[in-house]
């Protein structure tokens, strides 16, 4: 996994976990990678899949089974979303919008960029 220098390595594992469970290579239930596992496979330090794990688990995506390792929750999916999407209002869209205010770009033009991109990557 290649890391960038402008967030969080913890947040990025975050992402990274986030997306298995989105695309649904990790189901509800499932265990997911151990600590130590997740740390050798993404190079990183313990400490910072623990931080990943800690946050994962604090907002209902992942569980701790005491002394059997973490699963996905029941309730992954929702609260991925849920998560994610607020991630993206706070931090992302506000830099979205000043782009469009600064480079005079309208929501008509928006709309028909957004419309073709969904019809070439997402409808079959």
């Amino acid at each position: 996994m290649e890391f960038r220098d402008n967030k969080a390595i913890y947040l990025q594992i975050a992402d990274y976990v986030c997306e298995h469970i989105l695309l649904s290579k990790w189901k509800a239930d499932e265990k997911v990678p151990s600590v130590r596992e997740m740390a050798v496979e993404l190079e990183v330090n313990p400490n910072t899949v623990m931080r990943t794990y800690e946050l994962l688990q604090n907002k209902n995506i992942i569980n701790n089974k005491r002394g059997i390792g973490f699963f996905v929750a029941d309730e992954a999916i929702a609260n991925v979303k849920d998560y994610r999407k607020t991630q993206f209002m706070e931090e992302e869209l506000p830099v979205v919008f000043r782009n469009v205010y600064l480079l005079n770009i309208g929501f008509d033009e928006l709309q028909t960029r957004y419309n073709s991109f969904v019809k070439e990557n997402f409808n079959s």
